[in-house]
């Protein structure tokens, strides 16, 4: 294998020796090497939690069955792959097809994150195969895709058995899905339940979407079996050390605050997955490691508490951390290290927290029942195109009217020590990512982002069930051709409205500030909402420059 190594220094690399000191004599290698959940709290007899640690050998034999089948579907000209998944599996796949080299346009998740993803596979449905993955049910997002994907196909012309043939499942044993998957005569592929979905990129789920798109997918298994090695027994390989690297920086030192936000600075595939394996791996007991993309970076003077870490030769110059290594090994290493770092903070990292995600699920669904009930309600006012909602836990914006005084009162409910988030159910993630970074700059916390129902449900369990400290902007928009879902009394763009009001009732159940927009029209709103946010940020400077003093 060629090298893995991790390089840190300053305040860092303290942090990280004093953790090794407390991992040296933990028995912590040794319970990995041995397959042994009990260091985390669980029973002896649940070693399928570790199974992540055996899936670069045990998934050779699911890739050599997949071999055939993938050189006819490629034959028969179905180079695209639509992955209907909501969360870990379909950030997994995401994630693989990228390091396999498969292919920019070769897979398509549909997650009910961007309304023209759906587009762009319906343009290109004579070449699509359409993998279905969860390891529970089909979650509502899939079921509606799903719909509309079956009746697209019968206007292709396609009959029942075609159309079945056209669809593949990965599903755990005994789920609820593996049952409708026989029923509707879909071919079917199962997983270990015992397996976190969070640790699992190399198993089915994240392997065999890729694979169908195009991946190398045997290089990368190779490259993690070569790193198997070095994750032994000993107390100095470099899974051990990243953990003590990222679980060190999490807890508080002598005099030193605890940096538990991580900026990630590598490609958009790896780092969306490392989102919601570190921050759900770490999220629990009112601590926790929460993954930040580099839009979300603000000033390092002003965020003593970020720590910034750059993945496998990305740019990294002023970064704390580097990670170098092969593809395939970053997804094992980085498994081991989350399992370390959340042992350190004393998390079980196998607690895949899904409890509040299901809660929202059904929820949303509750509301899709109703069609004749508006779920959302009136706005609180309208500005401009943007309809405002909600407000900040303080107790709401009287007497700061206007969308700039909602965004003050929001940003006046982050704690010194805490965060932001922008989750956007808007086409395409630049807008969230420009906004991200425009309130990075305006109010110098940390900003994470994402889109759609997957964000929450990658990244929940920091949210919910972490320090709570974070205000969160939800952003909603109007879609151009909203479609009907077949069989269903509601549109993608209803569910898609659901889904965000039921994200926005979870997260003020835990008592966290939510300020809801919803932009008529998602471009020019979204610009406009940047303007705000910078020009606020600018008499900000003026006023902390100028006679009158600080800003507050």
């Amino acid at each position: 294998m060629a090298a893995f190594d991790v390089m840190t220094g300053g305040g860092v690399l303290d942090a990280a020796l004093r953790a090794r000191e407390r991992l040296a004599g933990s028995g912590l290698a040794q319970a990995l090497a041995g397959r042994d959940p009990r260091p985390w709290g669980r029973r002896a007899d649940e070693r399928a939690r570790l199974g992540w640690l055996d899936l670069p050998k045990t998934s050779r034999m699911l890739v050599d069955r997949l071999a055939v089948p993938a050189a006819e579907a490629r034959r028969d000209g179905l180079d695209h792959v639509a992955l209907i998944a909501v969360g870990p599996e379909g950030l997994a796949a995401r994630a693989v097809a990228e390091a396999g080299g498969a292919a920019g346009d070769a897979l398509t998740v549909l997650d009910g994150g961007d309304p023209a993803a759906l587009e762009r596979t319906l343009r290109r449905l004579d070449r699509t195969l359409v993998v279905l993955a969860s390891k529970a049910g089909v979650s509502i997002e899939g079921d509606a895709h799903r719909r509309i994907l079956v009746q697209a196909f019968r206007e292709l012309g396609l009959g029942d058995a075609e159309i079945a043939a056209r669809f593949l499942v990965i599903t755990d044993h005994g789920s609820p899905l593996h049952g409708f998957a026989d029923g509707c005569g879909y071919r079917v592929g199962l997983t270990d339940p015992g397996l976190p979905g969070h640790f699992g990129a190399l198993s089915a789920y994240g392997l065999v979407p890729a694979m169908l798109a195009g991946a190398d997918v045997t290089a990368l298994l190779d490259q993690a079996a070569a790193a198997l090695s070095a994750l032994g027994p000993g107390t100095d390989g470099p899974g051990l050390l990243l953990g003590a690297v990222l679980g060190g920086c999490a807890r508080p030192g002598p005099g030193v605050p605890g940096r538990d936000k991580v900026v990630l600075l590598g490609p958009d595939g790896l780092v969306g997955w490392l989102a919601q394996l570190v921050a759900t791996g770490t999220g629990g007991r009112g601590r926790g490691i929460l993954p930040l993309e580099p839009a979300g970076r603000p000033d390092p003077d002003r965020a003593p508490d970020v720590h910034t870490v750059a993945l496998g030769g990305a740019s990294g110059h002023d970064a704390d951390t580097s990670v170098w290594g092969p593809p395939g090994a970053q997804f094992l290493v980085w498994e081991y290290a989350t399992a370390v770092a959340a042992w350190l903070l004393d998390v079980d990292p196998f607690d895949e927290g899904a409890v509040w995600a299901r809660r929202a699920e059904e929820d949303a669904a509750a509301m899709l029942r109703r069609p004749a009930e508006p779920p959302a309600g009136d706005p609180d006012f309208v500005d401009g195109g943007v309809e405002v909602r909600g407000g900040p836990a303080s107790g709401g914006w009287f007497g700061r009217p206007g969308l700039r005084g909602a965004l003050d009162a929001l940003l006046d409910d982050v704690p010194p020590a805490g965060y932001l988030a922008v989750v956007g159910h808007l086409p395409g993630q630049g807008p969230v990512r420009r906004l991200a970074a425009a309130l990075a700059r305006r109010s110098g916390r940390p900003v994470a982002c994402g889109t759609g129902p997957g964000h929450l449900h990658g990244t929940g369990s920091f949210h919910m069930d972490g320090p709570r400290t974070g205000a969160f902007l939800v952003l909603t928009g109007e879609a151009a051709g909203d479609r009907p879902v077949p069989g269903r009394p509601y549109t993608l763009g209803g569910l898609r409205t659901a889904r965000a009001l039921a994200d926005v009732r979870a997260l003020r159940r835990q008592g966290l500030p939510v300020l809801w927009l919803h932009l008529r029209d998602p471009a020019a709103d979204a610009a406009r909402l940047v303007e705000v946010i910078t020009d606020g940020d600018h008499r900000a400077w003026r006023r902390t420059t100028g006679e009158r003093g600080a800003y507050t």
